[in-house]
């Protein structure tokens, strides 16, 4: 079985809709819960007569936090967050998938260009904390709320702006003062920083005008995108036909290298799950970047694809859960 135990040992209310939980893992799944900055978690919650999942991104960070946490935001009509807001209180023990996702910055001495709308400071807070204690490069945040009561961890960004006034940089964009954000307005703000990547995470309409922007400024801007998950990819996935003409993958995680076969008939992933090997993953329909490995040597189809753009293909990441085999060898890892 794939899914982790977390026990949530506190919920802070960070605003009248934003709840963070603090999770400790079971003691027998803790080292399975190692993070980079901007991963999420993949969380089991009720559904009617069955299970659903949904993604919450991590804020903490890898590098400062004991403990890891999720920010949670009520949204109308949400499965999932408002039964976590509604429902879960400290004592309660959540299922999950393991850490996952590819919204992380290749190094924390970077200069980075952060940009959040309302809950998408999440994973943005994670890689903002982990760039000042990890790392020697600037950061500047943009962040977009309604108004002063919407700001998430407005008192944590105005204490690590306090200790770092030379690294950290944050503006704060509100609808209440400014205005909805325009085309203009983001040109504006990001002026200063056209030669940093961007990462960006909020809501649709919000990211899709950060991206066109800051791409129109020849920046290379990295998106977090979550959708709501069709099954419950904690189900155990279904044996694969055997067709007698399975190929093999060598595969490199977490400091190691085996060998497994892959049945031609199977995805990628389901291939590395029956095999024993932990990868990651969270929608298995190629919509959140959580399985994403990187092709080292062989080739591969991709049945779908909503994620991963041109240059991450050309980088040689692929999705594990939509991947099937071109050649009869394939080489790819996890730890690049």
């Amino acid at each position: 079985m794939t899914a982790l135990k977390a026990r949530v040992v506190e919920v802070v209310h960070e605003t009248a809709d934003a709840h963070t939980l603090v999770l400790e893992p079971a003691e027998g799944d803790r080292d399975r819960f190692t993070y980079r900055p901007g991963q999420f978690l993949t969380v089991r919650v009720p559904a009617g007569d069955g299970w659903a999942a949904r993604c919450y991104s991590l804020c903490s960070s890898p590098l400062t936090d004991d403990r890891l946490k999720v920010t949670v935001k009520r949204v109308a009509g949400g499965l999932g967050s408002n039964w976590i807001c509604d429902s879960i209180t400290s004592g309660d023990v959540l299922e999950v998938l393991r850490p996952a996702g590819t919204f992380t910055p290749a190094s924390l001495d970077d200069d980075l260009l952060l940009v959040a709308g309302g809950s998408g400071i999440t994973p943005v807070m994670s890689i903002l904390k982990s760039c000042l204690a990890g790392g020697s490069g600037r950061v500047a945040l943009l962040y977009a709320n309604r108004d002063e009561k919407s700001v998430i961890f407005a008192d944590e960004l105005r204490a690590l702006t306090e200790a770092h006034p030379d690294r950290l940089t944050v503006v704060h964009v509100l609808e209440s003062v400014q205005g909805l954000p325009t085309p203009a307005t983001l040109r504006s703000l990001a002026g200063p920083y056209t030669g940093r990547q961007a990462f960006v995470c909020g809501p649709e309409i919000f990211m899709d005008l950060a991206t066109d922007t800051f791409t129109g400024l020849g920046m290379r801007v990295h998106v977090e995108r979550f959708f709501s998950l069709e099954g419950d990819p904690f189900e155990e996935p279904e044996a694969a036909e055997d067709t007698g003409d399975a190929g093999e993958v060598e595969v490199e995680m977490d400091g190691e290298t085996r060998t497994v076969p892959w049945p031609k008939s199977d995805r990628l992933l389901d291939a590395l799950l029956r095999a024993g090997v932990e990868a990651p993953f969270s929608c298995r329909e190629g919509n959140c970047s959580a399985c994403a490995c990187i092709r080292l040597e062989g080739e591969v189809t991709l049945d779908a694809n909503t994620v991963l753009d041109e240059q991450d293909l050309a980088d040689g990441l692929i999705l594990a859960c939509q991947a099937r085999p071109v050649t009869d060898r394939l080489k790819i890892t996890y730890d690049g």
